[in-house]
């Protein structure tokens, strides 16, 4: 998949997207990297630990959780972006749903697109993309952040997702994104029941009928604490996290995104050491 200055995103081995939430409201790590040194430090362990892509994020989107500012977002994303690019050729990914941010993160040496709105939320988003040619991570949610888990209701969660991805392939299509530059995201834990999230990992093979890489988030997410009867932390959920990635890639799922890097590496080398010793 290309990326901007002549570079690739290999898509030949499960990848891990490391999470750097520059927010003071995110569920698991709000606060912790909202400042620049912060950021760049926890940016470096991503590198360290080995991750693929590091993922940075000025808006929250917990439930719950309110818009933010256009100029309170660039104000958090841009200095860190730029300070990344400064010291690694990393793929970065911008968590955005404005096309304003992420064309100015584009700019300062973003590669990827990560739209939790699928490009619904900004009309001008699908411009950005296709001017700037980089790849766009499109994901299913249902409602907004505030209210997508207030009694979320489906008659068949999978079926639900997959429609709703033939009809965003289908809008990037009439706008001029090519089908390889996309990657799917069925957003656990966006508007979904715990069945559903169950559903959707039981399913992930489904997903990749679309032809797309298929990305993945369950990381820290709360209904793993449902499931375990305790770990109400959001850092609690380690193991949990780590168990549902590899059930995702087992599915098929090509990237994961997590918060616990080396983990979950360590997770996946040993997974793969099993499937090659077959």
């Amino acid at each position: 998949m290309p990326l901007p200055r002549n570079r690739q995103l290999e898509m030949r081995k499960p990848m891990v997207m490391g999470i750097l939430n520059v927010t003071p409201d995110s569920f698991s790590d709000g606060g912790r990297f909202a400042e620049l040194d912060a950021a760049v430090e926890r940016a470096c362990r991503i590198i360290e630990e080995k991750g693929d892509i590091i993922d940075i994020g000025g808006e929250s989107s917990r439930p719950g959780s309110e818009p933010v500012a256009l100029k309170d977002e660039l104000e958090r994303v841009i200095p860190v972006v730029l300070a990344v690019r400064k010291i690694s050729e990393i793929p970065i990914s911008i968590d955005t749903t404005k096309a304003e941010v992420a064309r100015q993160a584009i700019e300062a040496g973003a590669d990827i697109i990560n739209d939790i709105s699928a490009l619904r939320f900004d009309a001008q988003m699908a411009e950005v993309a296709v001017e700037s040619g980089v790849p766009v991570i499109l994901m299913h949610m249902r409602g907004l952040p505030k209210t997508m888990q207030v009694d979320p209701i489906y008659d068949n969660c999978v079926a639900e997702i997959k429609d709703f991805f033939r009809e965003r392939l289908e809008y990037c299509h009439r706008n001029g994104i090519e089908r390889e530059k996309i990657i799917l995201d069925p957003g656990i834990g966006f508007g979904k029941r715990l069945e559903d999230n169950l559903a959707i990992l039981r399913h992930i093979a489904e997903f990749k009928e679309t032809g797309c890489p298929i990305m993945v988030g369950t990381s820290r997410k709360s209904f793993i604490g449902h499931i375990s009867g305790g770990a109400n932390e959001a850092e609690e959920r380690i193991g949990g996290s780590i168990a549902s990635a590899l059930i995702a890639l087992m599915g098929g799922a090509d990237i994961i995104r997590v918060h616990d890097v080396a983990a979950t590496i360590e997770a996946i080398e040993v997974w793969k050491a099993l499937q090659e010793s077959e």
